[in-house]
């Protein structure tokens, strides 16, 4: 894959530390509190996280109105700098079978005690709206999360 393949590019400035921001990509408590569009929820129990290149994160989306669908997310690191960079090969499989993609993920300084959040993410195919929009609502949560606040 290209950099032409990552046909979603996101841009989000979280007021917290970059540590904070980066931890909540990869504590598995924090992952299942916020990842994930607000039609559903991440079990604790299917957060897998090992933080090395070549290590992994797998964890299942779960429909909030239907708790038999399950989505699975398996990701591969390629790259990792704390509390600079988080990189991967990602399968999805949103029940229409695997769907191969990478992501980039940067975290940047954006004045005292604020994060500046890049994704690059891709290629999604027909799922690049619905991309668009879990990353939206998923937002709204990490802020609740990063604020000490219930999402």
């Amino acid at each position: 894959m290209s950099d032409d393949d990552f046909d979603l590019i996101l841009e989000r400035e979280f007021d917290a530390p970059r540590a904070a921001v980066y931890r909540a990509f990869l504590d598995p408590d924090q992952l299942a509190a916020w990842f994930g569009p607000e039609t559903v929820h991440v079990p604790l129990e299917s957060v897998d996280i090992e933080a090395s290149v070549g290590g992994h994160q797998r964890f299942d989306m779960v429909l909030n109105d239907d708790p038999r669908r399950r989505f699975a997310t398996d990701a591969v690191f390629t790259e990792l700098v704390e509390n600079e960079v988080i990189a991967s090969e990602e399968t999805f499989d949103m029940g229409d079978g695997p769907v191969a993609m990478r992501a980039r993920i940067e975290f940047r300084d954006a004045g005292p005690g604020r994060t500046r959040l890049t994704i690059r993410q891709g290629p999604h195919g027909g799922m690049l709206s619905g991309a668009r929009a879990g990353w939206g609502s998923s937002f709204t949560k990490l802020d609740a999360l990063l604020a000490g606040r219930d999402a």
